[in-house]
């Protein structure tokens, strides 16, 4: 790989975290269940990582200011916007998925 100096490597993965939280932003048919069966994260996730890297460097967050950055609204309101409930076969996929981490 290139060489690339960690000042570098910081900004490319900022702008790369930047066009991830964009693209989730935009794909409001993508639910939070279907990342965590395929990918064991969702939103929540990355904005509880979020505000643990900002804790992390001084910076107090509520989880929902957190959630905010991610999702591009209050939580809440992107719930009631685009959050569907997950149908009975999702969830059997999540629990399935949780049991073979164990």
């Amino acid at each position: 790989m290139t060489d690339i100096s960690p000042d570098l490597q910081d900004k490319l993965d900022a702008a790369a975290f930047r066009r991830l939280v964009s693209h989730l932003q935009n794909r409001t048919d993508v639910q939070n269940i279907e990342l965590m069966i395929l990918a064991d994260f969702c939103r929540n996730c990355l904005g509880d990582w979020w505000r643990e890297a900002a804790e992390a460097e001084g910076v107090s967050l509520t989880k929902e200011e957190a959630r905010e950055r991610v999702y591009g609204m209050p939580y809440a309101e992107w719930k009631e916007k685009h959050q569907k409930a997950a149908t009975p076969e999702q969830m059997a996929a999540f629990e399935a998925r949780k049991e073979t981490k164990s």
